[in-house]
């Protein structure tokens, strides 16, 4: 299959770890430019840069954090300034937090404590598809992946708030595809089920996993690898005309 990825420019954000840097691996692969972009961990992003093609211009860290209202433009004018623009954004960082705390109500929980999550990361996400969308109608083509996950659709317990945030990509994508008609831009999510990246692996026992395992139809939890493949796609020209849409990574769930 031809991913038509060659000579493409990537961002994807939140790519020092798990699924984000199981993504730009992918992309890289396929001969795209990749940006690499960060929150904090700068040595991390720029060990990947190098790994994947810094000094041969295949490759650039970014810093890029949800939550600082200017660092979306200044990661995309960065890109924008060595590449001369986003051709595929994959939209995957999230500022952690806003956990319900154990036991409390949902009304008992300070919204000082959890609205500033909720806008963070549904602010700093839109502004980003914001300023790729420019350069992608001047060249008649481009690609929109946002990494939603299976909790916009099954819930789980103590995570309204990111349920929240979740499920405002599906909305937001499916009335931003109308706003991109004819412009050979097309816009998808890609939702995740239990995803074993490190930090998972670190945080949850192998009887828990055995559980998930258990009630999964495949019998297996996902590897990062596989949100990456169905990022891939949607984000690359064997994609050539599904848009508004969601692919579920949870082996059936």
């Amino acid at each position: 299959m031809d991913f038509g990825l060659a000579g493409r420019t990537v961002l994807v954000t939140g790519a020092t770890r798990g699924i984000g840097n199981a993504t730009a691996r992918a992309f890289a692969a396929e001969g795209a430019r990749v940006a690499i972009g960060y929150g904090s961990d700068r040595a991390a992003a720029q060990a990947l840069a190098e790994e994947l093609g810094a000094a041969d211009d295949r490759a650039l860290a970014v810093r890029y954090r949800l939550g600082e209202p200017d660092s979306p433009d200044r990661a995309v004018a960065e890109v924008e300034e060595r590449w001369g623009g986003v051709d595929v954004l994959v939209a995957n960082a999230m500022m952690p937090g806003a956990l319900r705390p154990r036991g409390a109500r949902f009304e008992d929980h300070d919204p000082a404590e959890w609205a500033p999550f909720v806008e963070q990361n549904t602010v700093g996400t839109l502004r980003t598809v914001q300023l790729v969308l420019p350069a992608m109608r001047r060249r008649g083509w481009g690609r929109v992946v946002l990494v939603s996950s299976v909790v916009a659709r099954l819930g789980k317990p103590g995570r309204e708030y990111y349920g929240t945030v979740k499920s405002g990509l599906h909305g937001f994508a499916r009335s931003l595809v109308w706003d991109l008609h004819g412009t050979g831009v097309l816009v998808n999510l890609v939702s995740p089920g239990l995803t074993l990246t490190p930090e998972v692996r670190a945080a949850l026992p192998e009887d828990l996993r055995a559980g998930e395992r258990a009630v999964t139809p495949s019998g297996a939890l996902n590897r990062p690898e596989d949100v990456a493949a169905a990022a891939l796609f949607l984000g690359s020209a064997a994609n050539g005309n599904i848009t508004g849409e969601e692919l579920v990574v949870a082996g059936g769930r």
